[in-house]
């Protein structure tokens, strides 16, 4: 059994940066850990994953380059580092643990976390 929790979410200016954390609770180590998010009106949508290493990260074309993803397996911990936020990221951030899946989305979440939600403002 995991368990997430994420943390970090707040209100930022455009063009601010905001870091979120997930907090897992089992042995994360076999799992591949990403972020989806849901914005308001819209459907829950992939945005990144990593693997073993930072090498194994994979985004989505929607973060164009501003976000990057981490994990600290010893400490069962997973972060998402935000940069030149803009309005169209506000969203609910879900942190998930899976494995990787051949359709999209690359990211097969057996386990999900409550949300955080990230508020940028105009």
């Amino acid at each position: 059994q995991v368990q997430l929790v994420e943390s970090g979410g707040q209100l930022v200016q455009a063009g601010g940066s905001l870091s979120l954390s997930c907090a897992a609770s089992g042995r994360i180590s076999n799992y591949v850990m990403g972020w989806f998010r849901q914005a308001p009106g819209k459907e829950r949508e992939f945005v990144a994953y990593i693997g073993w290493t930072s090498r194994s990260a994979v985004y989505a074309d929607s973060t164009e380059g501003r976000f990057k993803i981490s994990r600290d397996n010893a400490k069962n911990m997973v972060y998402l580092q935000m940069n030149n936020l803009r309005s169209e990221d506000t969203a609910v951030y879900y942190c998930a643990a899976g494995t990787l899946a051949p359709t999209p989305p690359p990211l097969r979440a057996d386990y999900w976390g409550q949300g955080t939600q990230v508020t940028v403002s105009a």
